[in-house]
């Protein structure tokens, strides 16, 4: 693997502002630039308002900046047309949220599927295989046919972890995953997100508020008022 093909993620000098009609437009993010290889674990942290939701937004394609570079795997995402963006969602980031935004009418194995639907790489049955290995992997084998009613907190985070790795994305953006949880739970849960960072090499991005999450990842990117002000990358 050459050092061009390690890196996953790219952002060069990445801006964002929100026009307003009455007033000056109100910049957001303010010369961003960040560079993540296959396998880092990376947190970003700051106060809220310091623009880390934005960020994730335009990390995972949901907005764009409006001026500056995102690469991912190479690839300008900057200017893609959105159907070019949301084949890139389905296919390379997985998204994991505080609320785990689970389908209350649909099973645990139907729920951790979704992603696939709109997906050609592997046949159903392969999918569902993935998805009932990746289940037993994260301890929940046995709640496959259950909704996500029946499940504790952790279980439904633990859910949405799997439905985010479905269909190996080269990346994965997680907003507060442990946000909703107790303490224990969030622990378990950001162990679990570690391992798999670990054992195989799956990108990791997380903001997060939790100091011990952070602390867990191989980086820490702080951001205040809209520029990170600490580098260990």
């Amino acid at each position: 693997m050459t050092a061009d093909d390690s890196i996953v993620l790219r952002l060069e000098d990445v801006h964002k502002q929100y026009e307003s009609a009455n007033r000056e437009p109100v910049p957001v993010l303010k010369g961003i630039s960040i560079t993540v290889r296959r396998g880092d674990s990376v947190a970003i942290v700051g106060p809220s308002g310091s623009g880390k939701s934005t960020l994730l937004n335009i990390l995972g394609s949901l907005d764009s900046p409006t001026r500056g570079s995102i690469q991912l795997d190479g690839e300008e995402l900057a200017h893609l047309p959105e159907p070019q963006l949301a084949a890139i969602r389905n296919q390379k980031i997985g998204f994991i949220f505080q609320s785990h935004h689970l389908l209350p009418q649909c099973s645990v194995q139907e729920n951790v599927l979704v992603p696939t639907l709109a997906s050609t790489g592997r046949t159903p049955a392969h999918a569902a295989e993935r998805a009932k290995q990746l289940l037993d992997r994260v301890g929940l084998g046995h709640r496959l046919d259950h909704r996500p009613a029946q499940l504790s907190g952790g279980e439904c985070q633990r859910v949405a972890v799997v439905r985010a790795l479905i269909n190996q994305p080269s990346l994965i953006l997680a907003d507060e995953p442990t946000g909703a949880l107790d303490h224990s739970t969030a622990e378990s849960l950001g162990d679990l997100l570690l391992e798999l960072n670990r054992d195989d090499q799956v990108t990791l991005v997380i903001v997060t508020h939790s100091n011990g999450l952070a602390t867990k990842m191989g980086a820490i990117r702080q951001l205040l008022n809209g520029r990170f002000v600490a580098d260990n990358l």
